[in-house]
């Protein structure tokens, strides 16, 4: 139980070695790409996924960010087991470490930065 309760610590804590971001801003979000690093070094993805959303659970709506009605997207440990074919290869070909905490620093550090076509409201 020990083990559980620092695991929980260790990834509420703001030790993610992962940072990620969208290259797009403002009215023109779907011209973007991902930009990722690991410990400051950057992450190459499947093109797939370098030009797309992740499909990260979270409110995207431009009109109404703090309505629970424009949810969607993938929680966490869904997400990770939906998408661990890819981010295996991705860690494996960046010597990052394929473990829970990784897999979920690398969700989390995404989700931050995830967005949806029309959540900018560019197209309006």
């Amino acid at each position: 139980m020990l083990s559980v309760a620092l695991w929980l610590i260790n990834l509420m804590s703001n030790d993610n070695p992962f940072t990620a971001k969208w290259s797009a801003q403002g009215h023109t979000l779907c011209l973007g790409h991902w930009i990722i690093h690991y410990q400051g070094l950057p992450l190459s993805l499947p093109s797939e996924r370098a030009e797309n959303d992740m499909d990260t659970y979270g409110n995207f709506s431009y009109l109404f960010p703090d309505e629970d009605d424009f949810i969607e997207g993938t929680p966490e440990v869904q997400w990770i087991e939906q998408n661990i074919h890819w981010l295996m290869e991705v860690f494996e070909q960046h010597r990052i470490p394929v473990d829970e905490d990784h897999l979920c620093w690398f969700y989390r550090a995404v989700n931050a930065a995830d967005w949806r076509c029309g959540s900018c409201g560019g197209c309006i």
